[in-house]
């Protein structure tokens, strides 16, 4: 099977783009919700949140057309990183790396 995710939601928060090695980084949040009915036939919504980066052509996009409550669809694959933060504890990421994004929203 290919490591192939598909999302579609709306931006969490304005997106933070960096440049790194001569080549562009862009960082989001997407919230995606999903609908079910509880033991009291009541509608629930369920929001879940995921981390997006996105590199070179797809991270200039991103830097030029998405905002913060966009409606925006992308596709990437799965990816898991750590890093050891400032007091020395390592951390671990799991994110999308988008290689496509869709804008949806007017």
């Amino acid at each position: 099977m290919k490591n192939r995710v598909q999302l579609i939601g709306h931006v969490g928060q304005e997106p933070e783009v960096k440049t790194v090695n001569n080549k562009k980084v862009a960082n989001i949040t997407l919230a995606t919700n999903d609908f079910y009915k509880n033991e009291k036939g009541e509608k629930v919504e369920q929001t879940e949140w995921h981390r997006i980066s996105a590199w070179g052509k797809t991270a200039e996009i991103i830097e030029k057309f998405v905002t913060k409550g966009k409606e925006i669809a992308i596709e990437g694959k799965l990816t898991h990183r750590s890093y050891d933060d400032k007091d020395g504890v390592k951390r671990y990421i799991t994110e999308v790396l988008a290689n496509e994004v869709l804008l949806l929203s007017k």
